[in-house]
């Protein structure tokens, strides 16, 4: 199945017209679409099925509480697919079934290991400011964070380890918002305690999917991740701010071909 994959686009703020990818079968949001959710608009019609995962920015100065079901009401009125801790399968022109989940997956400040989460946990508070949301009616600090990471990272490892179908899927493919290794970390900032508020270790949920689709670091990042089951690709294709240099390798009709 080829994929077209966008993350980060931050309409609120930048221009961007989105073009169905010659050949795409579906198309990847893989978050941060639009802080004020008018951007999704944008998306309305497209050609081929849309799989969306929330990006952080989705729930900017709202409780997510609230922000949830009504992000899921916008998004299938839009016809789209909202992956929220949640799965649904695709089948390609050839026949073949593929597997996706999707969760935001949030940051669980344990990047670096649980001596610096602490650390991680002070530096991830200036973002949470940003934010300026709640949960449930409370100011979402960086426990809340942990706490929606720590639900979302459960019902990941659950729904990877589970039994196979009697019909074998083509192919596993993960889509989170939040990166799933610290090999997807920022360039411009490394091993910062920051990264901890863009990267998870995920790794050793890394060899339970063939694809591993993420955004939320505004550069690009395409590797594969070598276990002993064999090869994981991980895929970024974040477009970032304009306005910062961020998009400048940006290619907006970015495909993927998975289980062929």
């Amino acid at each position: 199945m080829r994929v077209q994959i966008l993350s980060d686009l931050h309409m609120e703020t930048e221009t961007f017209e989105p073009e169905p990818a010659p050949g795409a079968e579906a198309l990847i949001l893989a978050g941060d679409v639009d802080t004020h959710w008018a951007g999704l608009d944008a998306f309305a019609g497209w050609p081929v099925p849309v799989l969306f995962v929330p990006g952080n920015h989705e729930f900017d100065r709202r409780d997510i509480a609230l922000a949830r079901p009504a992000l899921r009401e916008r998004v299938e009125q839009l016809g789209f697919v909202m992956l929220d801790d949640a799965e649904c399968s695709l089948t390609d022109r050839a026949g073949r079934r593929l597997r996706f989940l999707g969760s935001t997956r949030w940051s669980d400040f344990d990047l670096f290991g649980l001596d610096q989460r602490p650390r991680s946990m002070r530096a991830g508070s200036y973002f949470q400011r940003l934010m300026g949301s709640s949960l449930a009616g409370e100011p979402l600090d960086c426990d809340k964070v942990r706490a929606l990471s720590l639900e979302s990272r459960a019902w990941l490892s659950q729904a990877l380890t589970q039994d196979a179908p009697a019909q074998p899927w083509a192919a596993t493919v993960v889509i989170t918002h939040f990166a799933p290794s610290l090999r997807s970390a920022d360039p411009r900032f490394g091993r910062q305690p920051t990264t901890a508020s863009f990267c998870n270790n995920d790794e050793d949920l890394l060899p339970l999917a063939d694809v591993w689709i993420h955004g939320h670091l505004h550069c690009r990042q395409d590797y594969q991740f070598s276990h002993a089951r064999g090869q994981t690709r991980v895929l970024c294709n974040a477009r970032g701010h304009q306005r910062k240099g961020e998009s400048q390798d940006f290619n907006p009709l970015l495909t993927l071909d998975i289980g062929n």
